[in-house]
């Protein structure tokens, strides 16, 4: 793939900031969700998704330090750890411990990086490319666009003001036309921004519709909730417009927890964090090893594994710091990057000095929160579907007439695609995580077997 701008190309800074701009409107929704599901989930906290914005921000410009500005990719809030982040509110603890706890959930997590990323830098790099060679992490990196397949579905069919599916479907298409024809057929500033000309698209036909609605009272129509809008601005004052406050980062409302910790409850959040890190870790080698394909530069070798696990460690305990939320490599940011064909490390500083900005503005926070749920929906299905076809591309050197490899991806893919979720005790891995293990250990059954001839 022929990039527009590589990893270390510097656009002009009008150009900057619109990439910067993209990249977060694509990472943004499921960044400032996963607050939301712990807010809905607890019941009793009162998570910031604005902070969660501004510790994202925070995570990704530590991760381009770690690894010296050579991985163009946003990390933003992690939904493996949801599971972990309700636990450190459970068995009726105070608010004030549950946010030390994220705190410290997130820590523990990070330490399992850095303790990798220390036996990496010992023993190198050679025994994963043995033990997950392309017929293990194709599949693998193919499975999470494929997993996120469900979600962009359900999201095209959403219609935020309880609008008609059909409507709902048709806006989120529009969305998904423009975005495809802008990178196909636009000019160069087109291929560059395919995303922002679909979402402003996919936007303004929802609220032509949702506005005809209202007019002829045709409940059908009804696709954008402006509601984030009006109430932002229903009563003007300085909170319509500085959204975030010391007061919301959790490190300030964790601040009473310190005298109700307990032994108890620091081994119930290193059991609900420390499995999930080590299943996050082959997310993050699937992922690095994805984002490399398509910039055609082994990230595993240089900046090195070790750089890229202790970005993402020391990254996520930055993002739960401030947010609560430990960070990831976002599948959204790397597809991005596919479609766009800018890896530009500077789009990537840029996005993250914007989240860092645009998180205290609370007309921007509004804004994104009326933009409705269909048009992400439209423009996530060529985001996933990217991430899916870049896995079937590393599989293209596997000879898959031979049975060894054929039987590595075939388990892979069904027990990933089936949902295969394994659960022990308090620890759950995912199907993502379970169909890796699963194609290791087919790998090394058949990995001995000779060449069929």
């Amino acid at each position: 793939m022929k990039l527009y701008y590589n990893v270390s190309d510097r656009p002009k800074t009008g150009r900057l900031i619109v990439f910067a701009l993209q990249q977060l409107l694509a990472i943004i929704t499921a960044t400032l969700v996963v607050p939301v599901i712990i807010n809905q989930t607890t019941g009793t906290t009162n998570m910031s998704p604005a902070a969660a914005l501004f510790g994202a921000g925070v995570g990704t410009l530590i991760y381009v330090l770690f690894t010296k500005a050579k991985s163009p990719v946003f990390l933003g809030s992690s939904f493996a750890f949801i599971g972990s982040m309700v636990a450190a509110f459970s068995g009726g603890v105070s608010i004030a411990l549950g946010y030390l706890g994220l705190i410290i959930g997130a820590t523990f997590a990070g330490l399992v990086y850095v303790v990798i990323a220390i036996v990496v830098k010992l023993v190198g790099v050679n025994w994963i490319s043995r033990l997950m060679p392309a017929a293990v992490i194709g599949p693998t990196v193919a499975l999470i666009g494929l997993s996120l397949s469900g979600n962009a579905v359900s999201s095209l069919k959403t219609a935020n003001a309880g609008g008609h599916t059909l409507v709902a479907v048709l806006c989120g298409l529009v969305t998904l036309t423009v975005t495809i024809s802008c990178a196909t057929y636009g000019k160069r500033i087109g291929k560059l921004i395919p995303f922002i000309f679909g979402i402003l698209a996919g936007y303004i036909f929802a609220a032509v519709l949702t506005l005809i609605g209202k007019a002829a009272g045709v409940d059908a129509l009804m696709i954008t909730d402006f509601s984030a809008l009006t109430d932002n601005f229903a009563t003007i004052t300085l909170d319509s417009f500085i959204t975030l406050g010391i007061d919301h980062f959790v490190f300030m409302r964790a601040l009473g927890g310190f005298s109700e910790i307990s032994a108890a409850y620091l081994g119930t959040v290193a059991v609900a964090y420390v499995p999930v890190a080590f299943v996050v870790f082959a997310e993050h080698l699937a992922d690095h090893k994805n984002l490399s394909s398509i910039i055609e530069k082994d990230l595993i070798e240089d900046p090195g594994l070790p750089r890229t696990l202790l970005g993402d460690g020391i990254g996520s305990i930055a993002g739960a710091f401030f947010g609560g939320c430990p960070n990831t490599t976002y599948g959204e940011s790397i597809g991005c990057v596919a479609i766009t064909r800018n890896a530009s490390i500077y789009s990537i500083i840029y996005a993250a000095v914007s989240a860092i900005i645009l998180s205290f503005f609370a007309p921007f926070v509004a804004f994104v929160n009326t933009i409705p749920t269909c048009v992400m929906g439209g423009v996530c299905m060529a985001l996933y579907g990217f991430i899916a076809v870049s896995g079937l591309k590393m599989l293209q050197p596997v000879d898959l007439n031979k049975n060894r490899n054929l039987f590595v991806v075939s388990v892979i893919l069904i027990a990933g695609v089936g949902g295969l979720v394994l659960t022990f005790g308090k620890v759950t891995l995912t199907a993502i995580a379970t169909a890796l293990i699963l194609g290791i250990l087919t790998n090394l059954l058949v990995s001995r077997a000779k060449d069929e001839e």
